[in-house]
């Protein structure tokens, strides 16, 4: 993937002298070179102190280490924020990227605390699709589109509403979206008990299903949900699936547990809504090879798909916004597609009502209604984001301490067991940086993937 590039632009001058008159400049450098590309990093007042602890007496030593955010260069700790969008921090949104594709290349290969063996377990690509709520323009494999005109492959009208559009329906399933999949998560595991002969009691002795999904906006600004999902034995991906555990039979449930999967919806002025997923389903096998025929798909290409669109949300798909709205009249000066302005405006005017307040439209009026995590799996899937950021801190902790002691003598060995006590206290002291902080990042940029293997 192509890294973004960083437009550096005319010094400001003032900030700058002010920055030079602390002396810091070159730990200020290295300061912002730690936060690996990030443009909207959170700042932080307070302090971390580190305590010889011995564990036998409990007895509190000496102090090991002192880092107090006044004294930094920035003058506060700065650490990244962690933004999945990449319209709103690109070097962020990578180290994300980068990490779904390890998660879910966990769950198909093995690695990351996944046994290898799970690379010979059933496993399957589904894609999950919403209903029509309207004519979209669109390339037919024969004849024109709806609206007469033959569309180039790359018309940017592709996927758009022609004319008459069901706004109000298309809102409410993006609010819905995330229940129909856990309605259909349950009904999988039925279909597939039923086809083992087994009762849903028993089918947790002899199997588990495992899944990770992303969400991704159509065009036409509905969510739908490209999922792998894997047949595992019954203690999880360690474990080996049944003799009668397939991919035909995992395809063959996964079907039928798409039709099952209706979540009852609100009635809104005497129209009741029932929301189910689209006809469009499309399930392939996962294979170990590369791309063999228009069926079989390589692990590492779904893992590259899928990490592909977890950064990605409405404003990528759909031209609409990618943070919330605080007042309906902002979209006044916003230059939006009509579409997605519509559904915004939708969505508002839905939020309004009472009998819809638990689902908080207005609140996700910029997401189009959709309200869930855009990248969830099972437990037993894989490793978790979690644990690979957790990975990565402490890769960096332990980088920083070797540093320190290439910097001081270390002090003689303990004659008893000791461990370290650490006390810290954080506050929130604002958002992004300065206008000469911004500059020096652009200047001095390292590459935002450097340390996120």
């Amino acid at each position: 993937m192509t890294t973004p590039t960083t437009t550096i632009t005319a010094p400001p001058v003032n900030d700058l002298a002010r920055l030079a008159r602390t002396g810091a400049m070159t730990e200020l450098v290295q300061q912002l070179r730690g936060l690996g590309g990030c443009t909207t990093p959170i700042r932080l007042d307070g302090h971390r102190t580190e305590h010889a602890l011995d564990t036998t007496t409990g007895e509190i030593g000496p102090v090991l280490h002192h880092l107090d955010a006044s004294t930094m260069p920035a003058g506060n700790l700065l650490v990244r924020c962690n933004n999945r969008r990449a319209t709103r921090c690109p070097a962020c949104a990578e180290t994300y990227r980068r990490d779904t594709y390890q998660l879910i290349t966990a769950g198909l290969r093995g690695g990351k605390g996944t046994h290898e063996r799970v690379a010979t377990h059933p496993r399957v690509f589904a894609t999950f699709t919403a209903p029509s709520f309207g004519p979209v323009h669109n390339r037919p494999t024969k004849g024109r589109c709806r609206c007469g005109t033959q569309h180039a492959e790359d018309a940017p009208e592709l996927g758009t509403p022609i004319d008459t559009y069901d706004y109000q329906a298309a809102v409410l399933w993006n609010a819905h979206a995330s229940k129909i999949w856990a309605r259909f998560s349950i009904y999988l595991r039925r279909e597939v008990a039923k086809r083992a002969g087994l009762t849903q009691r028993d089918f947790k002795e002899h199997a588990r299903v495992s899944f990770a999904k992303v969400a991704e906006y159509q065009r036409r600004g509905a969510i739908h949900f490209h999922a792998v999902v894997r047949l595992d034995g019954p203690a999880g991906s360690d474990d080996p699936p049944p003799p009668w555990g397939t991919a035909e039979l995992l395809t063959d449930a996964i079907r039928a547990a798409t039709k099952a999967a209706e979540v009852p919806g609100p009635i809104v002025d005497g129209r009741a809504y029932t929301f189910a997923f689209g006809r469009q389903l499309d399930i392939r096998t996962i294979r170990s090879a590369d791309f063999d025929g228009p069926s079989e798909l390589s692990d590492k290409a779904v893992a590259a798909y899928i990490a592909k669109y977890a950064t990605k949300g409405a404003e990528t798909a759909t031209g609409a916004l990618d943070r919330p709205l605080r007042f309906l009249a902002e979209l006044a000066r916003m230059n939006l597609p009509e579409h997605a302005q519509r559904l915004i405006r939708t969505a508002w005017t839905l939020g309004a009502r009472k009998d819809l307040a638990e689902l908080r439209l207005r609140a996700w009026a910029h997401m189009l209604g959709f309200r869930g995590h855009f990248s969830t799996k099972t437990r037993r899937y894989s490793t978790t984001l979690g644990a690979l950021r957790a990975a990565r801190a402490e890769w960096r902790r332990l980088q920083a301490a070797i540093a320190r002691q290439n910097r001081t003598p270390s002090p003689a060995e303990p004659d008893h067991d000791e461990t370290t006590l650490v006390l810290a206290h954080w506050i929130y002291a604002g958002t992004g940086l300065t206008r000469g902080e911004e500059w020096l990042a652009a200047a001095f940029a390292t590459d935002p993937q450097e340390g996120d293997q």
